[in-house]
């Protein structure tokens, strides 16, 4: 019974998200189809819609409806700063956690030659435009904490530099209730880079 059926092509179909095994993804098929049949074709509707009507704002790349995302048309946010992260979840998080008042670039990706994607697959076009406008005085990247990550963060402040725009990195560091025994060696030595003045 295993695999087969319409049943079995929705668990394995499930099984595509992120963080879903086999088992959450049998959970989540039998909840759809012994619960809320009504939430469920609800939820089937509100994917497809989202697939068919959600792409890209045209001038921070994140995900949307409109022409411009809610952030890009609000006019209280501040166009001098600009905040470079490398997915639309990036935003959510930092806009849910910082107060932060700028405006955002989504990339998309990083850096990676060994899997073909440079400045054009990131791009890097349409952000230098941004850049050569004027209006953007401080540049955030935000992009991870991992090789590509940072290759991309270098290279973006380089650019920035053309246009005498100051580029910022966020910090890396020990995570709040984090303790140093536990801390690998690549975070500590970013934690004490990053330090600050207490006083």
């Amino acid at each position: 019974m295993q695999g087969k059926g319409l049943l079995g092509q929705l668990i394995q179909n499930l099984c595509c998200l992120p963080g879903v095994g086999s088992k959450s993804a049998q959970r989540m098929a039998f909840h759809l189809l012994q619960g809320d049949k009504q939430g469920a074709r609800h939820l089937a509707d509100t994917i497809r819609r989202a697939i068919d009507e959600i792409g890209h704002c045209q001038q921070c790349r994140t995900l949307t409806e409109q022409d411009l995302c809610e952030i890009c048309a609000h006019t209280a946010r501040d166009p001098s700063t600009l905040c470079v992260v490398e997915s639309p979840a990036d935003v959510w998080v930092v806009d849910q956690a910082v107060v932060f008042k700028g405006l955002y670039y989504v990339l998309h990706g990083r850096l990676s030659p060994l899997d073909g994607i440079g400045p054009d697959e990131i791009g890097m076009e349409q952000l230098e435009q941004r850049l050569a406008q004027g209006l953007i005085k401080e540049i955030i990247l935000a992009t991870n904490s991992t090789v590509e990550g940072e290759a991309t963060a270098h290279f973006i402040a380089e650019v920035a530099k053309k246009y005498d725009i100051q580029a910022s990195r966020i910090a890396h560091g020990v995570p709040m209730g984090g303790e140093l025994e536990f801390t690998d060696s690549g975070t500590l030595s970013h934690a004490f880079d990053g330090r600050r003045r207490m006083m």
